[in-house]
């Protein structure tokens, strides 16, 4: 057994490595959206039901496109409503693969709403699943094929999760704090695995909408993710709703010097996201973000790309009375 569990150490070392070398700003976060604002649940549970109808989404991430064990995200999720908004559940489903390494989590999500104000209310949520890491032996290429060291063939681990978080919002304001990650580390350390992707993390978002005119709508945003190991980053968003049916926009991410024992190559990383999102008709969203790299990586021209797919269950009302546009 003790051997096993040294296999496993040691390959995941590695991957973690590997890891680091290729993501860069992003090592010790949680996998990252440019689309999250038109799916509070990759970043709050709370926000289960916000939308008040039954709503499902994929999204699939290819981030450095040609880059040797570049990050490939898919997510699919389903949203919610009961007892008149007042309840939200969810479910969700992610799978990461970044090189050797690749990740699987499965998360059922609750959240209760409580009415504020006549036009604003409070959700309460949090989500509780399962995580597989995994780390694939044949991606490596030891000098040695009896290497010892070398895991053969796939080896997994599995931890439990639990993750937070409030949400506020009115018909033209929001706003969110959410923890992920609150449970499992331990279960990783029993298991001799000391992984930065599993670290507590923390998510503050607010945002508005701006009438500029009958038909067009202004949506300034932001949203900062913190972890106590890795570069906290902040995302300065704006996005025009036309017509509402169609949103453009684009979105600014940088990282902030908050830990200062980081390396400074991983506290001055940026990329630029230009995001397009279509209501193709009134139950069927399209979206997509190209993200341009300010980093290393910028002379080598992988840049990301991002599609998303939201399809609401009973057709979504354009001129609903109470639009749901966060």
């Amino acid at each position: 057994m003790g051997g096993i569990l040294k296999i496993v150490k040691v390959a995941l070392i590695l991957g973690v490595c590997c890891f680091l070398g290729m993501k860069g700003s992003d090592a010790q976060q949680l996998p990252q959206f440019s689309q999250y604002m038109f799916n509070g649940l990759h970043i709050n549970p709370a926000y289960a039901g916000y939308k008040g109808e039954h709503y499902l989404q994929s999204t699939y991430r290819s981030q450095w496109v040609d880059f040797p064990g570049a990050p490939k995200t898919f997510t699919a999720t389903g949203d919610f409503s009961a007892n008149e908004g007042r309840m939200g559940f969810g479910a969700s489903f992610m799978t990461d693969q970044f090189g050797p390494a690749k990740t699987n989590a499965f998360m059922g999500s609750y959240a209760y709403r409580i009415q504020t104000g006549e036009d604003s209310y409070l959700g309460l949520g949090a989500s509780a699943g399962a995580i597989e890491y995994a780390i694939d032996g044949t991606f490596f290429n030891p000098g040695d094929l009896d290497d010892p060291d070398v895991p053969q063939g796939v080896l997994n681990a599995f931890t439990p999760n639990l993750n937070t978080g409030v949400f506020f919002h009115t018909s033209r304001f929001y706003a969110g704090v959410s923890a992920f990650n609150l449970v499992g580390r331990k279960t990783l350390e029993d298991e001799g695995l000391a992984l930065a992707y599993h670290n507590l993390h923390y998510y503050v978002t607010m945002g508005g909408l701006f009438p500029l005119s009958d038909k067009v709508q202004f949506k300034p945003s932001f949203l900062v993710r913190h972890s106590d190991t890795g570069p906290t980053n902040l995302d300065l968003n704006g996005m025009v709703l036309f017509v509402e049916r169609i949103w453009v926009g684009a979105s600014y991410r940088t990282n902030v010097k908050v830990n200062t024992g980081l390396p400074e190559n991983l506290s001055s990383r940026n990329a630029l996201s230009f995001i397009l999102e279509l209501f193709a008709m009134d139950n069927l969203r399209l979206g997509y973000a190209y993200d341009l790299q300010n980093n290393v990586l910028s002379g080598l021209r992988n840049n990301s790309h991002e599609l998303s797919v939201g399809y609401y269950i009973t057709p979504r009302k354009v001129n609903m009375i109470n639009p749901r546009w966060f």
